[in-house]
């Protein structure tokens, strides 16, 4: 009889922003179908993950997703909920918050990042002192000095691949050692299970290498260097048979609300105003617009939408790269069935 290592992966309870946590489960092979029910849930220790007291410290994991892990023998990667010990969702479980069980939400994230050298605290390629050129040659970039860090990069796709993570792409971004990387996914939890699965992958090959990711929105603060964003694109079946702008326009202008807005803004990341300026292709954070092939606008409607007959999807520009996809996938939902 085999046995199968299971690495549980879930998020804790750090404010402002949840990371991810994970410990490995051995099972034997006779206990696993290849389903994620077939997988007990475990309980760990959330006085350690600012999820709960010492006192009463018990927090359960319940596996929702399982893929193949390509980087270890005869192992598997179970994306988690955390449940209190009653059974219900802990308050730290955006995943449970999201209204779309008939998966009729589809999302495609796409996560920007930077790489950081653990020796000199700077992303890739940035020397010890001073700043590189000026960005501009590094998007969709190729050759030394310009697409700095593709190894971690590459790796990371392979294993995204291997594990079965749809994942569409991956391109360098404007700034030195900024890449990203694109999920799709046809329901909106699926979609936020393997965007954290795929972060987790890739926080495994950074250690590898000595590199850390940064996902914060604006880590070279205020200056003249893009952002990092999760831009979210999303359709529902409106969405995709519309065949006319009006309904573009009506789901577009369910987000202007002031109550709306501030709900995404709420739910987009931390230390999102230091990125959404109205520069670097951005809105400003205060304000909503949409528009056609508008990158400067809140909300994108691509221009794929308009050449296929007004059918197809919008672009959320606003989530922040550190934003957690299942809590934008619950805005993102509630605000257009609302």
């Amino acid at each position: 009889m085999a046995k199968l290592k299971f690495e549980y992966i879930w998020l804790d309870g750090t404010a402002p922003t949840q990371s991810l946590r994970s410990k490995t489960k051995i099972l034997d092979d006779s206990k696993f179908n290849g389903k994620a029910s077939d997988l007990p849930d475990w309980c760990f220790d959330g006085s350690s993950t600012q999820q709960a007291s010492g006192g009463s410290s018990d927090c359960i994991l319940k596996p929702v997703a399982v893929y193949s892990d390509p980087a270890r023998h005869n192992a598997y990667l179970v994306m988690c909920e955390v449940l209190s010990p009653d059974g219900t969702p802990h308050p730290s479980n955006g995943r449970a918050t999201i209204n779309d069980d008939d998966n009729d939400f589809w999302f495609g994230f796409e996560q920007e990042y930077f790489l950081i050298d653990n020796e000199t605290g700077k992303p890739v390629g940035f020397p010890v002192d001073g700043w590189p050129d000026p960005q501009g040659p590094y998007y969709c970039s190729v050759g030394a000095g310009r697409a700095v860090g593709r190894e971690v990069v590459e790796e990371h796709l392979d294993l995204c691949i291997d594990a079965g993570l749809n994942v569409e792409g991956i391109n360098a971004e404007v700034a030195m050692g900024q890449w990203e990387f694109q999920i799709f996914a046809k329901g909106a939890k699926s979609a936020g299970d393997q965007i954290w699965v795929a972060r987790y992958l890739l926080e495994r090959v950074g250690e590898q290498y000595g590199y850390s990711v940064e996902y914060h929105p604006k880590p070279l603060g205020d200056t003249d260097w893009n952002g990092s964003g999760m831009h979210a694109n999303f359709s529902n079946t409106a969405l995709r048979t519309a065949g006319k702008k009006e309904v573009f326009d009506e789901i577009c202008e369910k987000f202007r609300p002031e109550n709306r807005i501030q709900a995404a803004i709420e739910a987009y990341g931390a230390y999102n105003d230091q990125r959404l300026t109205g520069k670097h292709e951005t809105q400003a954070i205060d304000k909503f617009s949409y528009g056609v092939s508008d990158r400067g606008a809140s909300i994108r409607i691509p221009i794929g939408v308009v050449e296929n007959g007004w059918n197809g999807w919008l672009e959320d520009r606003r989530p922040a790269s550190n934003a957690d996809p299942y809590k934008v996938a619950a805005v993102i939902v509630d605000t257009v069935k609302g």
